[in-house]
């Protein structure tokens, strides 16, 4: 071969060899980080398309991160199924979950603290931007499991123009448990059309119930969720009452109430009061033919409600990579901006108060002031009952509620199977 065609050669190779490394570089550089979040909805309604419309805006700002948001049904689905991904080999990396689960996902070793992945003080101050109270069910061992996003607490919604019908005063409502009483008796009609109240008894009794014993200046369980306090006195006393509405006031239907139907009672006038989560907040403005009004739930003792919702956690299975982009996405999702957006669509609270001071929220909760309930009333509130072996503790207590209200049990003896249940689960726990 001549001197001129081995140089041709050579130069050939040069090329390819440049145009390859061209290419790898290229594709390194669009190379996308991948994430699956799995997400759940405890209050229906349109909820899922403003997840998604919230993670396709986040995808725009950083071209170099794909999420795949899927919606996993409500709280305990999201959990069986993030779990499930886990153990499958096919995990996701990140999800929101009911900030109650912390424990178990401690306990399987599922998730990793967020100050095991922040680097930066930006980050760390991050960490300290959430209502204090809506950490309690993110924080524990020090370390910070959990972060809010879809918070709540629970608030009293009312029918005004009930309210009127029944010669009350439309923009007082029932600030005590005697009130409450004295005003649904007002509020019932003897046929049964409309009742004074329905607080629900199904899907998630445990949390109603937290708010019943709140005001009644008890709390279900310990900070290091290894001891409950279901057979105290005050607890029995809590629950005594919640049944004494429907089965002595004759204020609300006696037996179980279901979550799910609840909110459309209320907007058909079944019920001229209702407790629920501030998330049907957003809904219920939307679809109410009647002027209705959002309160602080009534106290006995004082006032009290649990937080509830879910949390961001970050799956302890997941690269370097992906723990980054994890972060990048979880900043954007409870970002003031976006969390005061997520409020106003919703229902739920915004998480910081920057989120409130922000001029968009400011403003709509101007010219709409319940919008500010559930954040007004976190100075009342109390952890959501989160121990470990959560899952089946929970389930002892939500039968016991039931039963007592359906009178199978007397609250007393209800609570205290319950007591006893938790005292062996939790036993190694101490």
């Amino acid at each position: 071969m001549s001197a001129f065609y081995r140089s041709r050669l050579a130069g050939l190779v040069v090329s390819a060899f440049v145009v390859a490394m061209m290419l790898v570089v290229s594709t390194a550089v669009h190379a996308k980080t991948k994430l699956t979040m799995y997400y759940p909805v405890a209050v229906g309604g349109p909820l899922t398309k403003i997840v998604d419309g919230m993670v396709a805006d986040f995808m725009a700002k950083n071209p170099d991160i794909e999420v795949d948001a899927i919606y996993a049904g409500n709280y305990n689905d999201a959990r069986i199924k993030a779990l499930a991904a886990l153990k499958s080999g096919q995990p996701a990396q990140l999800s929101v979950m009911f900030s109650i689960d912390l424990y178990e996902l401690i306990e399987q070793d599922a998730i990793v603290a967020f100050d095991d992945i922040i680097q930066t003080d930006e980050e760390r101050a991050w960490l300290k931007s959430f209502y204090p109270t809506l950490m309690e069910n993110g924080v524990t061992g020090g370390k910070t499991w959990g972060i809010p996003f879809q918070r709540s607490t629970i608030v009293m919604y009312y029918n005004k123009d009930a309210f009127k019908a029944a010669g009350l005063d439309p923009e007082k409502a029932p600030a005590t448990w005697d009130e409450l009483i004295e005003t649904g008796k007002k509020l019932t009609k003897g046929d049964g059309s409309q009742w004074g109240l329905m607080i629900p008894s199904t899907g998630y009794p445990y949390w109603m119930f937290g708010a019943l014993t709140m005001q009644n200046d008890q709390v279900l369980m310990n900070s290091d969720g290894n001891e409950t306090n279901f057979g105290a006195p005050a607890t029995v006393e809590a629950l005594q009452f919640w049944k004494d509405l429907g089965g002595k006031h004759k204020v609300m239907p006696q037996g179980t109430i279901e979550w799910g139907t609840l909110r459309q009672n209320f907007l058909e006038g079944k019920t001229a009061i209702m407790w629920h989560s501030t998330g049907n907040l957003t809904a219920v403005k939307k679809k109410a033919s009647f002027d209705f009004g959002v309160a602080m739930l009534p106290a006995n003792k004082r006032r009290g409600t649990p937080t509830g919702g879910g949390n961001f956690y970050i799956f302890k299975q997941t690269s370097p990579e992906e723990r980054t982009a994890a972060m990048k996405l979880v900043k954007f999702m409870t970002s003031p901006e976006q969390s005061a957006k997520w409020s106003m669509q919703t229902g739920y609270m915004g998480i910081s108060q920057a989120a409130y001071d922000t001029q968009e929220l400011m403003e709509y909760v101007k010219g709409f002031p319940y919008a500010a309930v559930a954040r007004d009333q976190l100075q009342f509130a109390t952890a959501e009952l989160a121990t470990y072996q959560t899952g089946r503790i929970r389930k002892a207590l939500d039968d016991a509620i039931q039963a007592a209200l359906t009178g199978a049990k007397s609250p007393e003896d209800a609570l205290g199977e319950a007591q006893s249940t938790a005292d062996r689960l939790l036993k190694s726990y101490r």
